[in-house]
């Protein structure tokens, strides 16, 4: 997301971030509606099913209007905080996410943490900001000519923490609408996309209807890059509907982390990566901090 919003060349607009939510939700909802057929193996009972569930059941659409509309918050937010933050900044600050997620599921879903796993948490979150400190001062490094000296980081930092809350809050209570409900889970996508989508296209409209309608339209900026965040953000959203109904939100959490350290394992035999001590120490504490919280894993 942070180098298609940075590597663009001097005569190229950059692309409006709000559209890339909106049409991140566009694809979401085209996808969920092929699950969907490949799950009913019928387009008339797909059909019959969309019918009974969003129009027989305005209620349960409803349900779907706070999570969507935070998580429509959220990805918007996302684009203003890394526009305006520091890759390091960033990434340190957005950590923070881990211990809302905790909260909120105390809250939410009335789930009991020990002081085992309090711990295991901080040390989770600690780990991950050691990982990741070297590529992110390198992003920043390498960002450092091309970024606009018009950042306002105060601004970045209250969208990055209003993120983190927002992300605990939405992830907790639509576990609990997933966990509680017989519904299809690509049904309650389907409402999902379909509430954030209507978020979406009211916060483009209103934010950027001038810049769309006067500097080239919907799609002035995009490119491949463009295309592949707006694509693996839709469907990154519902993989994160799998792990939430199959697992939990604190287990994605710990499963976000361990995939950083592969991925940085694996550039060290793919591509130029080299290790540094604080990436070696933060993959121990992230490691500890998985082995700590699934020790102490009892029933809740």
């Amino acid at each position: 997301m942070r180098y298609s919003r940075t590597s663009t060349q001097p005569d190229q607009p950059i692309y409006i971030a709000s559209t890339a939510v909106f049409m991140a939700e566009l694809i979401k909802i085209a996808t969920c509606l092929y699950m969907l057929y490949v799950q009913e193996k019928s387009y008339r009972r797909c059909i019959h099913m969309l019918y009974l569930e969003i129009f027989h059941k305005p209620h349960e659409v409803v349900k779907m209007l706070i999570p969507s509309g935070l998580y429509a918050l959220q990805n918007n937010l996302l684009y203003i905080a890394l526009s305006n933050l520091e890759a390091a900044t960033f990434q340190v600050t957005y950590q923070l996410k881990i211990l809302s997620t905790a909260a909120f599921s105390i809250w939410l879903l009335g789930r009991s943490l020990n002081r085992e796993k309090w711990l295991a948490l901080v040390l989770l979150m600690i780990g991950v900001t050691l990982v990741q400190t070297e590529s992110v001062s390198s992003s920043s490094t390498t960002c450092a000519n091309t970024e606009s000296t018009s950042q306002k980081p105060l601004v970045g930092l209250l969208a990055v923490l209003t993120s983190c809350v927002s992300s605990g809050f939405a992830g907790c209570y639509f576990e609990k609408i997933l966990k509680t409900s017989t519904t299809s889970m690509w049904i309650r996508n389907i409402q999902l996309g379909l509430c954030g989508a209507c978020f979406s296209f009211i916060g483009m409209i209103v934010s950027d209807f001038n810049s769309i309608k006067n500097q080239g339209g919907m799609f002035q900026g995009y490119n491949s890059l463009t295309w592949f965040v707006v694509v693996n953000q839709a469907l990154g959203g519902l993989l994160v509907s799998l792990v939430v109904k199959y697992a939990d939100n604190i287990l994605k959490g710990f499963a976000t982390s361990i995939s950083i350290i592969l991925s940085g394992i694996l550039s060290f035999y793919l591509l130029d990566f080299q290790p540094s001590f604080l990436f070696i120490t933060g993959t121990g504490v992230v490691i500890s901090a998985t082995v700590l919280y699934g020790a102490n894993n009892k029933p809740l």
